[in-house]
């Protein structure tokens, strides 16, 4: 379900995937961390939906994905104090509970099947978290 589908003529979208390399005796606690996620993203302008995808190959990542409206719309998420709140209350596991560092890509969507009369995302030139 979109919580925040945009008007017609106002159709840019992003992707954003963290790709989490969470050891196999963590899964399920990894798993319950989002089930019980705070969810103040879901309130924040210019998201769209967040899903977390399960690896089904061993050693490959979970992937946290997110759409959003904007490239500016998630930036704002990530400066906002509910992100900082959102983060804090989702717990967190042991340092062992990660194989590797995460790695967190956004893609401008320049085409959308289920979206017909989406404008591609202007490009935006390279994304830098930190």
């Amino acid at each position: 379900m979109l919580s925040s589908v945009p008007e017609k003529g106002d159709w840019d979208l992003i992707t954003v995937a963290n790709r989490i390399y969470v050891t196999p005796e963590y899964a399920e606690a990894f798993e319950q961390r989002f089930r019980d996620r705070a969810g103040l993203v879901d309130q924040m302008p210019g998201f769209i939906s967040n899903q977390i995808l399960r690896p089904v190959n061993e050693g490959d990542p979970y992937v946290v994905f997110t759409f959003w409206n904007s490239r500016q719309d998630f930036l704002n998420w990530v400066r906002s104090d509910a992100f900082v709140k959102g983060h804090a209350q989702s717990g967190s596991l042991p340092r062992e509970a990660f194989s590797q560092a995460n790695a967190l890509e956004m893609h401008e969507v320049v085409q959308d099947s289920s979206r017909p009369d989406l404008e591609p995302e202007p490009h935006g030139g390279p994304f830098k978290m930190h």
